[in-house]
């Protein structure tokens, strides 16, 4: 169970707008709205909780600052992203594994109802996203278009084998290629804020249209909750590991000209 009591610690990443803009700001908030106890640095913090929510925006210094964590044997949910890069990825995984340290990291829309769009005769997915991009992050749609990555893992499971993807101004494509033959497609609009889904069954095609509301944040937070309680992830550490392979071969793909690349 999570301590009655919790605290927080503020870090923040000075060369990144989204977080410098903004960390003063919800420090403050939790501090004297919430009552939660400010600590000056992450030892500190861990000294404290039973538990931890890693929610910097940077995944530069997730690594870094899970480090920490793992090694007080604390459980984690690690915001997206996980990681910018997959050998930081897969560090994570493998210091929680040596530990026996339960994590998991996802986006909110996983968690919202996307029954209108899963289907066992499922022969291929398109999702359409936003993509910005952080010049910070070395796999570029690791910061934004993860929500839109995270919707094709969540409908279509692991299995991808092959990405090409198509690099524009105003949007990338990005496909996949199943090992059992199905496609999935990923848009990662750069301007849109729209998200959408579009699912291809055998005699029919259905879309939805998954918003990144209250409702899918609550959602996740129960997810989180229930992590704590158990310990059991609700999304296999694997299936996370395979999204960032894909982000991967995707970024290798682009930076050789949208040739069609295999996932590391």
């Amino acid at each position: 169970m999570l301590p009655a009591r919790a605290s927080a610690y503020k870090g923040g990443s000075k060369d990144l707008e989204l977080s410098s803009s903004r960390v003063d700001t919800y420090a403050e908030q939790i501090r004297t709205k919430y009552g939660i106890e400010m600590v000056p640095d992450i030892p500190t913090l861990l000294s404290r909780v039973d538990g931890v929510l890693l929610t910097s925006v940077d995944g530069r210094v997730h690594l870094e600052q899970v480090r920490l964590a793992i090694a007080a044997h604390k459980p984690l949910f690690i915001d997206k992203p996980l990681a910018t890069t997959l050998e930081d990825a897969r560090e994570i995984a493998r210091l929680a594994k040596e530990a026996a340290v339960p994590w998991f990291s996802s986006s909110s829309l996983r968690f919202q109802s996307i029954a209108a769009s899963k289907f066992p005769d499922t022969q291929g997915v398109l999702v359409w996203g936003p993509g910005p991009f952080q010049p910070h992050h070395y796999l570029d749609l690791s910061f934004y278009a993860i929500h839109a990555i995270e919707l094709l893992y969540t409908i279509m499971g692991p299995g991808c084998e092959t990405v090409t993807r198509i690099a524009s101004p105003s949007a990338d494509t990005v496909v996949g290629l199943w090992k059992d033959g199905r496609t999935g497609t990923v848009r990662a609009n750069r301007t849109s804020r729209d998200i959408g889904v579009v699912t291809f069954r055998v005699n029919d095609v259905v879309e939805s249209h998954p918003k990144a509301t209250t409702g899918a944040e609550t959602a996740l937070t129960e997810e989180i909750v229930k992590f704590f309680q158990t310990g059991k992830p609700p999304v296999p550490n694997q299936e996370t590991l395979e999204i960032f392979a894909f982000m991967d071969a995707a970024q290798r793909s682009k930076e050789q000209g949208g040739k069609p690349v295999a996932l590391r």
